[in-house]
């Protein structure tokens, strides 16, 4: 079990920030901090393999494991009274009630370049990490009910588009191994990562070129829906990626304080079987292994390289080596329950992430990118799980490889 590292300042300012939510008028500046720390997701309940909340009590639950049975550095916020919330993990402010009108990629970037808030003027597009930072994973879309975003909207202001599952803000991490979607045109279409606040998902966005760098006009026929935006402002060491090799088949994070297996599991298996394959390793002499949550195993995307996996290659073994068609995915695990479906579980993708055009198309193509985060059922045949789509559909994988975590000493 991770252990909450709190100082009783930081405990303090948190409480006095949920008293004083985003109503606040006065200015109420944060603490600096010193110590960055990976936040949690913030779920909050286990979820079987059919969607039903289940209790964990012990080990011997083959749920054991699950996101919501670790206790991670919790989601800590401090309003700051002046339209801006400083993350108490990351030590990053951010915009606390966006402009709620889509852009375009460029557009983006110009906002928050002119952005002028709580007396700075330094506002940035955050990066897709930065961004995914703020995901909080008990959100869910409720078609007719009263759904939650995957945002704490104690702190932070949301509005649910016309399209209820259309929350996809932007980051600044452009998509630089491939075009994506079915275009031949200029090496097909250009993409940004972003984070979906409605639905819970990273995939690549439209930036509004090719991916040679051409502009793509109206003559083209390429639907460019553009994005929201929320500003962000200072700067975290949290995702610098320090690795160390240990020796011991185990590399340490020191920006997160992460251990990881330098090996996957060399077989993909369904979610309770990568559960029971975490929980049962003794790989380096520890016994407290246990399957990535999304945010951690996010951590280790390198969205930079040009190359396929999206991972240090230096420090980290891939059983995957080749990158050619869906068989070839490198779908991994995570211990997080996708909040619209909870019969499935999130994966991150290091490799292209696949989809089709709709559901009776055959052909898939890398529609969400490398680093994507999707979701698939935790157990059973792909083919009880197919959904009628006339848009993009993606490939169903129940199996998955797996990279374990624990926390370093």
């Amino acid at each position: 079990m991770k252990k909450i590292l709190t100082t009783i300042l930081t405990a303090t300012l948190a409480l006095s920030a949920c008293v004083s939510n985003t109503s606040t008028t006065t200015a109420n500046p944060a603490p600096v901090v010193t110590e960055t720390k990976l936040p949690d997701t913030g779920q909050s309940h286990v979820y079987d393999v059919d969607g039903n909340e289940v209790e964990v009590t012990d080990e011997s639950s083959p749920y054991y494991g699950a996101d919501a049975t670790v206790e991670g550095n919790a989601l800590s916020y401090h309003d700051n009274g002046d339209g801006t919330v400083t993350d108490l993990n990351t030590g990053l402010t951010w915009q606390q009630t966006p402009d709620f009108s889509r852009m375009s990629f460029d557009e983006a970037k110009e906002y928050c370049e002119n952005l002028t808030l709580g007396g700075y003027d330094d506002w940035r597009l955050p990066t897709i990490k930065e961004l995914y930072s703020l995901a909080q994973f008990d959100g869910e879309i409720i078609p007719r009910g009263e759904s939650t975003p995957y945002i704490d909207t104690d702190y932070f202001d949301f509005k649910y588009d016309h399209l209820v599952f259309a929350g996809q803000y932007f980051s600044s991490t452009v998509y630089v191994k491939e075009g994506v979607q079915n275009y031949d045109e200029h090496g097909s279409i250009q993409a940004v990562f972003g984070f979906n606040f409605a639905d819970g998902h990273i995939k690549g966005y439209e930036t509004g070129y090719w991916f040679d760098g051409t502009k793509i006009t109206q003559a083209d026929g390429v639907m460019l829906p553009g994005c929201y935006v929320r500003a962000v402002r200072g700067e975290t060491n949290l995702y610098d990626m320090e690795y160390v090799d240990n020796g011991d088949g185990t590399v340490t994070d020191n920006s997160t304080g992460l251990m990881w297996a330098q090996d996957d599991s060399g077989d993909r298996m369904d979610w309770i079987e990568a559960l029971a394959y975490a929980n049962e390793s003794e790989l380096g002499g520890y016994s407290d292994w246990r399957l990535p949550n999304s945010k951690e195993l996010q951590s280790l995307v390198d969205y930079e390289g040009s190359d396929f996996p999206a991972i240090n290659t230096d420090f980290f073994n891939m059983t995957q080596t080749t990158f050619e068609s869906e068989e070839d995915r490198a779908y991994f695990w995570t211990s997080t329950t996708q909040g619209d479906f909870k019969h499935t579980a999130c994966y991150v993708s290091f490799a292209q992430a696949w989809s089709k055009k709709n559901s009776s198309a055959t052909t898939y193509y890398d529609w969400h990118g490398a680093g994507a985060q999707r979701s698939d059922p935790k157990t059973g045949d792909p083919a009880d799980y197919e959904l009628a789509s006339e848009m993009a559909s993606d490939y169903i994988s129940i199996d998955n490889y797996v990279r374990l975590v624990r926390d370093a000493e």
